[in-house]
């Protein structure tokens, strides 16, 4: 579903939110002069981490309206669930009900400025960058643009490869290099079978890269067993060995063995601004350790292109620290999502600034897909 994140259509941005509002406030309960109001509240919390106050808010002038007015309002907002008071004297904060309905009905979005793109375009689709690269780079360069921490979910290979190459690390490890079409590297730790010399080991990843270019290790496993319990593969026992043994350990690899990059931590602390906050993001630290959870919820970016955004508690992950993710999947040119990216920080951060600039940050991504993949 399309959400409008402006009053005015004019300035309306096409991101895809969860359709995950509170079904008991929509926008739509609240009048003209209530709206103005929330959202001028909102703003101002966003940008400085404060209580927003009537007094505050009345002497911004936007609205013309007194202080006592705006107390009515802010005590009927209040009531609504969309705010709330840390201390009595003190003024107010949107809820997590609040921060919600505000993004998908109020938030205004632009494009990004130019001199953004090329910042983005530069660092991002570097010229003879490897896919691997690309995406460490859009981590760190969405960590220092936003303010926040960067991740981005690795894709599982299911490119073609172009070269395998086993290199000895000791008398009982091997490392397998896969080097894949799209410029990505993985590098698999085996234990060779016995008897698999230097010169076996080349053997094998000769064959391997022979039988396996521009195929998948899917599409090519049942040729090359078949090949090597027929005895026609040509190989010695040690490299049939090698490759029986790479095959089956490299059978898939599960989810949970993504790879997930994360830059920018420090960036979290500071927004530390008291003990509580300092609190929510031990808890942050925590979570962002959970790398199963943590992979299980970027793969929930890929149910749909868009920008999708997660605020506190909607993701059972972030329940204590309280967090916002604002996430969006990177795709080929044929349109097939291929993994994720996105930014995790306060729940006040300055989702304005870094939506856009996590839609675009994924485009230029899904570039060097298509460079690499020559499309």
């Amino acid at each position: 579903m399309l959400f409008c994140f402006a009053l005015d259509e004019r300035v309306c941005a096409p991101f895809l939110l969860p359709m995950n509002t509170t079904p008991s406030n929509p926008l739509s309960a609240l009048d003209a002069r209530s709206r103005e109001i929330f959202r001028e509240l909102v703003e101002s919390y966003l940008q400085d981490g404060e209580p927003v106050g009537s007094r505050k808010l009345a002497q911004n002038g936007k609205t013309g309206l007194s202080s006592a007015s705006i107390r009515n309002t802010l005590a009927d907002l209040a009531a609504m669930g969309l705010l709330t008071s840390p201390h009595v004297s003190a003024g107010r904060l949107p809820t997590q009900a609040g921060l919600r309905l505000f993004v998908d009905g109020l938030l205004q979005i632009g494009d990004l400025v130019e001199n953004e793109q090329r910042d983005i375009d530069a660092r991002v689709r570097a010229k003879g960058a490897t896919l691997d690269q690309a995406l460490t780079e859009a981590s760190s360069l969405l960590s220092g643009l936003a303010g926040g921490a960067g991740l981005v979910l690795a894709p599982v290979h299911e490119s073609a490869l172009r070269h395998v190459e086993f290199v000895p690390i000791s008398s009982v490890q091997t490392l397998a290099v896969l080097v894949y079409e799209d410029g990505s590297v993985e590098n698999r730790l085996m234990s060779p079978p016995p008897g698999a010399t230097p010169a076996a080991l080349s053997e094998a990843g000769n064959y391997l890269s022979a039988r396996l270019k521009g195929r998948t290790l899917d599409e090519a496993r049942k040729d090359i067993l078949e090949d090597i319990a027929n005895h026609t593969s040509a190989l010695d026992e040690a490299a049939e060995g090698l490759i029986t043994k790479g095959l089956a350990d490299w059978a898939g690899g599960p989810p949970t063995e993504r790879t997930l990059i994360v830059r920018g931590r420090s960036n979290l602390l500071g927004a530390v601004e008291a003990d509580i906050d300092l609190e929510r993001i031990r808890y942050l630290f925590d979570d962002l350790e959970r790398k199963k959870e943590m992979v299980s919820l970027l793969d929930q970016a890929q149910n749909a292109p868009g920008v999708k955004i997660f605020i506190g508690s909607e993701n059972a992950l972030f329940s204590l620290s309280g967090s916002s993710v604002i996430v969006a999947p990177y795709m080929d040119s044929e349109r097939r999502i291929i993994g994720a990216l996105g930014v995790i920080g306060p729940t006040r951060i300055n989702y304005a600034r870094v939506i856009p600039m996590v839609d675009y940050t994924a485009r230029a991504v899904g570039h060097v897909l298509d460079r690499l993949t020559g499309k």
